[in-house]
């Protein structure tokens, strides 16, 4: 079976922190690991979107 966890942080330290912590409590195969990064401006201040999308397989 497989199976799509997304996760999404407003910052990049966070979201490697979300990642690694993910994959550590997991024991099933990973198939693709997909980041991203949004950017938009709100009045005057950039707001960031960095997401990961895991894809892994359970045996």
């Amino acid at each position: 079976m497989i199976k799509v966890k997304i996760i999404d942080e407003n910052h990049e330290k966070d979201l490697e922190n979300s990642v690694n912590n993910f994959l550590a409590s997991i024991d099933y195969e990973i198939m693709d690991i997909q980041f991203r990064t949004a950017v938009s401006i709100f009045s005057e201040e950039q707001i960031y979107c960095f997401s990961a999308m895991i894809i892994y397989k359970i045996n």
